[in-house]
């Protein structure tokens, strides 16, 4: 018996650490308002990102305008170059005619009797021309030199600023993915997928599912309008509390592109949340989705009753 008390004592520490160990306690969810607010800086960083891209690329096409501007100033100077040229060839012809051979003389008479200007000083304007061309190519040189550098730079700072916006992109969607999460439950509904009627409430005169429906909306876009919910003395959901208008725009004109995004967003924000909250169908831009897809719908005659000013939602 002696091999199992020394077992038994060998062992005990192990089980002892087994059984009173406790499980390390998970790390609590963020609530809300730290998703939001983490959601909020890196969208910051993300403008941020973009910006510093932009300004390189304005940074690149200046230095190409340069380089250009450069490669004019290089062929002008270039023809004036040739122009010279050939006017020393033609008088050091005429030179070489009047058999001086290759000697420069310090004068020398053109046929028709008019006094030129002496050979070494058109080498020597000449030679100004070349020296003219050669700072035109050192400075389109240069300027070349810069875009080049520039270049290489910006297609660094391009992969950089892309990879890092790719990570805040994808940091940005797992937030909205538990953003997404935190859209609650609206009540009422019945084990078999349908939802009770509910009586509306309160001084607004909906239900308490079109509330909640109307407030996650506020929480997760900035609306740019008004929202009518109760109206008495039409059809459909809107005297029963149970539909509300979100607003595009006013006056029954047609949203600014912005707004037009915006509506499609909350459009598809809403379908996508239809089994939480309770959704019945949304209408948008004289289409209607009961959460099976979009599905056209007569002309009604004006922008605002066929739905291109405002998104309709009815709750069931």
């Amino acid at each position: 018996m002696g091999w199992i008390t020394a077992a038994a004592v060998m062992f005990t520490p192990f089980l002892t650490t087994f059984v009173t160990a406790a499980p390390a306690a998970a790390e609590p969810k963020p609530t809300e308002a730290q998703l939001r607010k983490e959601l909020k800086q890196l969208n910051t960083k993300v403008d941020k990102l973009i910006e510093r891209y932009n300004l390189k690329r304005v940074e690149l096409a200046e230095a190409r305008k340069k380089a250009e501007a450069a490669e004019e100033r290089l062929a002008t100077a270039e023809k004036t170059l040739a122009a010279a040229e050939d006017r020393v060839a033609e008088l050091a012809q005429l030179q070489y005619q009047n058999g001086g051979g290759m000697r420069l003389p310090s004068m020398m008479t053109l046929p028709d009797g008019r006094s030129v200007a002496l050979l070494e000083q058109l080498t020597a304007e000449q030679q100004a021309q070349v020296a003219k061309v050669a700072k035109a190519r050192d400075e389109r040189k240069r300027a070349a030199d810069e875009a080049a550098a520039l270049a290489e730079e910006i297609a660094a700072d391009a992969a950089e600023v892309a990879g890092q916006r790719k990570e805040a992109e994808g940091v940005i969607k797992d937030i909205q993915k538990k953003l997404e999460d935190l859209v609650p439950f609206a009540t009422g509904r019945r084990s078999d997928g349908t939802w009770a009627p509910q009586l509306p409430s309160g001084p607004d005169n909906i239900t308490p599912r079109t509330r909640l429906m109307k407030t996650e909306i506020a929480k997760n876009f900035a609306l740019p309008y008004t929202v009518g919910c109760f109206r008495s003395g039409s059809s459909g959901e809107h005297p029963l509390g149970r539909a509300c208008d979100f607003m595009m725009s006013v006056g029954g004109t047609m949203p600014t592109p912005a707004n037009s995004a915006l509506g499609d967003r909350i459009a598809d924000w809403a379908i996508k949340n239809r089994a939480k909250l309770g959704v019945k169908y949304v209408i948008w831009k004289q289409r209607i989705n009961h959460g099976s897809g979009w599905r056209g719908m007569s002309d009604r005659g004006s922008i605002t009753e066929n739905h291109y000013d405002h998104v309709h939602i009815s709750m069931h």
